[in-house]
């Protein structure tokens, strides 16, 4: 048996940064997960009707689509705690952008037989589309869960805003998500499972859009055009 104070010092220098480590696998566990939903789809073409109507196919989509939205917001958010985030501004004409972010819904969306619908004002915005992306992904899966039968994704110009809005026709946020503030991380709710992380997230996109000392902002309220949940983010 070798005595340990004879063994050298292990060098710091080689020990991996964790957090590093943790990013790497999500990437990778978000690239798969890709792969499972893009499967998933082309199964949706290829089986019957009884199928890819069933309750438990569409819960199978659903919970992959969650998971893969939740890793793309903690790569995000961690590449804004290393302050290697940043929003890469260019111009996109609204609703096609709107009709691309739908259309990636739309196979659960008409599984589960619920309505949508895009309003969408022919403007151009500017904006970080891959970011938005994430935001508009998140915001979809949540109202596709609370949703009873339709969801209306629409845009509009206010005060100089580009406002994008996801309603349904659900039973609303509750008040303890209307009053908490968007830009602190909340604790986990065990109760419902919700972390917040979502939130936290789209408030963190809407800063990094900037212009001319405004800022993007997240806006949560119940009512509005189908009468459940409204979710809003605002752009300069």
């Amino acid at each position: 048996m070798t005595d340990d104070t004879t063994r050298p010092d292990r060098d710091p220098s080689s020990t991996p940064d964790f957090s590093m480590v943790m990013a790497s696998a999500v990437h990778d566990m978000k690239n798969s997960l890709g792969m499972l939903l893009h499967s998933l789809d082309e199964l949706r073409e290829e089986l019957s009707p009884s199928v890819t109507q069933s309750p438990r196919f569409n819960t199978l989509r659903y919970e992959a689509e969650r998971v893969h939205s939740d890793l793309v917001q903690l790569l995000g958010l961690y590449r804004l705690d290393q302050s290697n985030l940043s929003a890469h501004i260019e111009e996109h004409y609204v609703p096609d952008y709107l009709e691309a972010q739908l259309a990636r819904h739309v196979p659960l969306l008409d599984g589960r037989g619920i309505d949508y619908e895009i309003a969408a004002e022919a403007v151009s915005g500017f904006f970080d589309a891959d970011l938005l992306t994430g935001v508009l992904n998140d915001t979809l899966n949540n109202a596709i869960r609370y949703t009873h039968k339709q969801i209306r994704i629409s845009n509009r110009e206010e005060d100089g805003y580009l406002v994008l809005q996801v309603a349904d026709d659900g039973n609303g946020y509750p008040s303890s998500m209307l009053s908490a503030t968007p830009d602190t991380a909340a604790p986990i709710d065990f109760t419902s499972g919700s972390t917040r992380l979502g939130l936290y997230f789209a408030n963190a996109v809407a800063h990094l859009h900037r212009e001319g000392g405004r800022s993007g902002f997240v806006h949560l309220y119940n009512g509005g055009p189908l009468g459940g949940g409204v979710f809003e983010i605002h752009l300069p």
